[in-house]
C-alpha cells in the first residue's frame, strides 16, 4: 500500500515521504496512529506543494543568515561593565549582555546562538562565535572595558 508519513517512522522514513508497506502495517499502526495517510493524487500533490514551501522558507531563513553574517562581522560591540582592580570583573559577561547589546545596535541575536568558549571575567577584547544558521556562525569582536 503507498502511503505518504505524516510524522518520522523509525525504519520507515521521514515526514512527507511516499512510501510502499504492507496492508496491515498501514491500516493497523501507521494511519491508525495518524502517523500516515493514503497516497491519492490530491494527498500527493498537497504533500509536494508543502515540500516546495518548506524548501523556500529554508532558503530565505539561509539567505537572511548570511545577510546578518555580513553585518556581525562587520561590528564591534563595546561592552561598559564595572571592574575591580587588573580589570577584573565583578561577576562575568553574559550571552543575555551580549544580546542586549546587538539588540540595541538593531541586530537581533538570540542569547542561546550566542557561543562563549570560555567565560569573560576580565577587560579585553574577545572574539564571540555567533551561530546563524546550520553551517552559518559568524565572528564577531567584543571590547569589554571598565565603567
Amino acid at each position: 500500500m503507498k502511503i505518504i508519513l505524516l510524522n518520522d517512522v523509525k525504519g520507515t522514513g521521514k515526514k512527507g515521504d511516499v512510501v510502499n508497506v504492507a496492508d496491515g502495517y498501514a491500516n493497523n499502526y501507521l494511519i491508525k496512529n495518524k502517523l500516515a495517510q493514503f497516497a491519492s493524487k490530491d494527498a500527493i500533490n498537497v504533500n509536494s506543494s508543502q515540500k516546495a514551501s518548506e524548501e523556500f522558507r529554508k532558503q530565505e531563513e539561509k539567505t537572511s543568515a548570511l545577510a546578518l553574517k555580513k553585518s556581525l562581522e562587520k561590528t564591534s560591540v563595546t561592552l561598559p561593565v564595572k571592574c575591580g582592580e587588573n580589570g577584573k570583573l565583578f561577576g562575568a559577561v553574559t550571552t543575555k549582555e551580549i544580546a542586549e547589546m546587538l539588540q540595541k545596535k538593531d541586530l537581533q541575536v538570540d542569547k542561546r546562538n550566542i557561543v562563549l568558549k570560555e567565560s569573560i571575567k576580565s577587560t579585553g577584547t574577545y572574539t564571540v562565535e555567533i551561530k546563524l544558521y546550520t553551517g552559518i556562525s559568524a565572528k564577531l569582536k567584543l571590547d569589554i572595558v571598565n565603567l
